[in-house]
């Protein structure tokens, strides 16, 4: 409970309170969910002084030892010297071996691209997205896929997911990127109810194309279907882009969009986008579309 003038934190991922290392359980409110679940991309954890995890105890120190006399004294000073000269050498060889600039740890960079990932299934235990702000969830990607921090996309009213970067800097001064994230639709995109999810699609689908990549560009629709997501009706559209464009590294990307009605008033939006630089990764789009949940 609360203490007296104390309001409760609101609803969220917030670190486990059993204070396991890297995991997070969501908070209703009022109580803690039943399971603990890994953080990932897309899981924004909170914090709270009342939701804190209880602090380690400190490690016990080993008794003291009575003091020595005679050459013991003198034996801890030699020793004291020696690590001391040590220290020094080994700070001289950082200094020595430093670059003129640090890495950001953490930052993306198109030398990173991920792997492709083995088998037409993710295996069990794979963390997973929870976009509670559009309704579903889906894989995460894993090594060298990052948290989406690009800011928001017209598409959508509020983002997560993951991405990584394919081109540090287009002629357009932007980055350029592989994604998959998820959101609730924007308002103004034609959204009436499960009866316009194809023509809403398609209208998100031109909106997309005319948004992020070069003009002029041609595209081929290479699927277009309706479809089922845990009980809920959907659509996806997936397309090929291709442009000749100086300066972009890629001349193409493959992209899908899979719109489900999760029976809120805004349907779920998710967005994936491979450029053709990173051709090996088009499987990926099959899996995450396969592998959605509807919360």
């Amino acid at each position: 409970m609360s203490g007296p003038g104390r309001q409760a934190p609101p609803p969220g991922w917030y670190p486990d309170p059993d204070g396991t290392p890297g995991f997070v359980r969501w908070w209703d409110g009022g109580t803690w969910s039943d399971v603990a679940t890994p953080a990932g991309p897309g899981v924004a954890v909170q914090s709270s002084p009342l939701l804190a995890p209880p602090e380690p105890e400190p490690p016990s120190l080993p008794p003291e030892e009575e003091p020595r006399t005679g050459g013991g004294a003198r034996t801890a000073w030699v020793i004291g010297v020696s690590l001391l000269t040590l220290v020094a050498v080994v700070v001289a060889a950082v200094l020595l071996g430093r670059p003129g600039t640090d890495p950001v740890a953490g930052t993306p960079a198109p030398s990173a691209a991920p792997l492709p990932l083995p088998g037409p299934e993710f295996p069990p235990g794979t963390v997973r997205i929870i976009d509670q702000a559009s309704g579903i969830s889906y894989p995460y990607l894993g090594e060298n896929w990052y948290e989406f921090d690009l800011g928001m996309q017209a598409e959508v009213t509020a983002i997560a997911g993951q991405y990584f970067i394919t081109q540090d800097l287009t002629p357009e001064g932007s980055t350029f990127i592989a994604q998959c994230t998820s959101g609730p639709l924007a308002a103004n995109l034609g959204w009436a109810g499960p009866s316009t999810l194809q023509s809403t699609t398609r209208t998100v689908a031109d909106s997309v194309r005319f948004n992020y990549y070069p003009r002029p560009n041609e595209r081929t629709v290479l699927r277009e279907e309706p479809r089922t997501v845990d009980g809920r009706a959907a659509y996806l559209y997936e397309f090929q882009l291709a442009w000749d464009a100086p300066g972009y590294d890629a001349s193409g990307e493959r992209a899908a969009l899979l719109l489900v009605d999760v029976g809120r008033p805004a349907p779920a939006l998710l967005y994936i986008s491979i450029p053709n630089t990173h051709a090996e990764l088009y499987g990926v789009i099959d899996r995450v579309v396969d592998a959605v949940e509807v919360l």
